[in-house]
């Protein structure tokens, strides 16, 4: 089964972190939401950062602010994924960039439409 963990993972529904979360689900992905101080979301446990997960995922779908997302980039690059998606909002061309750098597989771009959804099927 694919992985992902979802960073920036929220409870409220009208929020992307939320719409990425069901729209993974529905395509069939084990979702690991990356919350520090929720302890689940849509009835799946989460976990406080990337290091916690209980092992590699293949895709990490980022919906944090660039200022956030930068901070966090040495803990993402650690993770391994295969792809991260930086979503609109937290692909900040300096992220993009300091992800490159970090030999993390950036990609700008929305991850709900690469799994050939539209987040509008998410209300």
């Amino acid at each position: 089964m694919k992985s992902v963990a979802i960073l920036g993972a929220s409870k409220d529904r009208a929020k992307f972190g939320n719409k990425s979360l069901r729209a993974h689900l529905a395509a069939g992905y084990e979702v690991l939401p990356i919350h520090p101080k929720e302890a689940e979301i849509e009835g799946l446990a989460t976990y406080p950062n990337l290091g916690a997960l209980p092992h590699p995922v293949e895709r990490i779908s980022v919906y944090l602010p660039p200022p956030v997302a930068l901070a966090l980039l040495p803990e993402i690059a650690r993770a391994g994924a295969r792809e991260v998606w930086f979503n609109p909002g937290a692909a900040d061309p300096a992220v993009l960039a300091e992800a490159r750098r970090l030999g993390v597989a950036a990609i700008d771009g929305c991850s709900i439409v690469d799994l050939g959804l539209s987040p509008s099927e998410f209300p």
